[in-house]
């Protein structure tokens, strides 16, 4: 192996050299082809290569590549800022962006903070989030993050947050429960929790719409998010929605609150964002929010090198634009329809697939040992690795995880195809990763 200076992710592993990538597809240095069924971490929305996106990025280059935000904004930042809003949930009226999704997790937090400070309230101080939900690893999105893997050896470091359970009606929804009234348990446990804590207290309930990386694409339950709704509202409560990996057109709307009924106070966007063309995340954030800001201190109290950078903006208002332009959000239902036929017709059979849930092109397979206790594996079997390992084989690139459950126990497959994906490439990815699990378990 040749020596690296590069701290990869994995230290006894050099992954192979990425050196093309074109519309769904990546090619390695060895001339290997991979389908990208992950969009990486469901970055990748309109695949590789994009011709509209990088003639942007080349015409933004030539024109300015970075102005720094302490003195100038930019025509293409006002643009995207524009865009994002007239496309936002009602009374979102600011974007600010940063460089990804743990940074706008954590632009977030701070708002919410500064936001009551300014309003007179500083003695909101906590916030309450999901057990086995992922916001991020800095340490503010660490810290609300529910994930007891990652936190572990970095607790003595993290701010106490409350968790309260997941949506997660696979394992948790009891079996006299109907979806809604599991849904309405969930909200009363949420202000059970801020009852204790002192309802003027909180600050903030932090959830991904759609939970993503690490329990695996789990859904919420029809009236559960409203009715989280209602209880932040009757205490004043801000809702933070984390659409970091289900937001800007994955599940097949826009943002991915709106099939929920459901407008947050603040909600963080990236990967889809800008499609990994560059990095860059944003808050988007309700006007009465900035108000209290504008009329207080008159600034907010944060800021990053490379806020609003011109090339990052340029490459997502040139993704925004694609999305738009190509009607991608229909076909992204349209597919979405077609993959979940694929992954049922492929897995409903199978003796170790337990779930398959998802929304647009946004799919998570859960995998037990028995489908009959919902079993999981044990945990140094590491199957999820063995999949990703085995798919990687078969040129297919999907986003597996351990720890579904618990942290610990339990494994998943994550799938998020490019909104580009035809029919042919969804038949292929449901082959590829039906062939990888049988090879894993074996």
């Amino acid at each position: 192996m040749t020596t690296t200076h590069v701290l990869h992710r994995h230290l006894h592993h050099t992954p192979p050299r990425a050196v093309a990538g074109h519309g769904m597809t990546l090619r390695d240095a060895s001339g290997k082809e991979y389908l990208d069924a992950s969009g990486g971490a469901a970055v990748s929305c309109l695949g590789h290569g994009h011709p509209d996106v990088l003639a942007a990025m080349h015409a933004q280059i030539d024109r300015l590549a970075y102005a720094h935000t302490s003195f100038f904004t930019t025509e293409v930042a006002e643009e995207l800022a524009d865009q994002l809003v007239r496309t936002a949930p009602e009374g979102m009226s600011h974007a600010y962006f940063v460089s990804g999704g743990s940074e706008a997790v954590e632009a977030a937090l701070k708002m919410a903070r500064q936001y009551f400070v300014e309003i007179g309230q500083p003695q909101r101080r906590h916030f309450i989030a999901r057990r086995q939900s992922y916001h991020g690893n800095t340490l503010g999105a660490l810290a609300v993050g529910g994930n007891a893997w990652r936190r572990a050896q970095f607790a003595p470091l993290l701010i106490d947050v409350e968790h309260v359970a997941p949506c997660y009606p696979y394992r948790e929804q009891r079996a006299e429960e109907t979806p809604e009234q599991y849904g309405q348990r969930l909200a009363q446990e949420l202000e059970d929790t801020i009852l204790r804590l002192g309802a003027d207290s909180v600050m903030a309930f932090v959830a991904e719409t759609v939970g993503g990386a690490t329990a695996g694409v789990l859904v919420p339950v029809p009236g559960y998010l409203q009715a989280v709704r209602r209880v932040c509202d009757t205490h004043g409560v801000l809702l933070i929605l984390d659409e970091v990996m289900c937001g800007m057109g994955r599940t097949g709307t826009l943002h991915a609150c709106e099939q929920d009924g459901v407008v947050p106070d603040l909600m963080t966007v990236a990967k889809g964002l800008g499609g990994g063309y560059q990095p860059i995340g944003a808050v988007l954030a309700q006007g009465r929010i900035v108000q209290a800001m504008t009329a207080g201190s008159g600034f907010f109290q944060h800021g990053h090198t490379y806020l609003g950078h011109a090339v990052a903006c340029a490459a997502a208002l040139a993704v925004q634009r694609v999305i738009e332009r190509d009607g991608l959000l229909a076909r992204v239902r349209e597919a979405g329809q077609r993959l979940q036929g694929l992954l049922h017709g492929a897995f409903d059979a199978h003796p170790h697939v337990g779930d398959i849930r998802g929304r647009g092109l946004f799919w998570g397979v859960e995998l037990v040992q028995d489908r009959a206790s919902k079993a999981p594996f044990d945990p140094s079997r590491r199957l999820h690795a063995r999949v990703k390992a085995e798919a990687f084989a078969r040129g297919l690139l999907v986003y597996p995880m351990g720890g579904t459950v618990d942290g610990r126990y339990g494994d998943h497959v994550l799938l998020a195809p490019p909104f580009i994906a035809s029919d042919a490439d969804l038949a292929t990815i449901a082959q590829r990763l039906q062939a990888a699990l049988d090879a894993a378990l074996h």
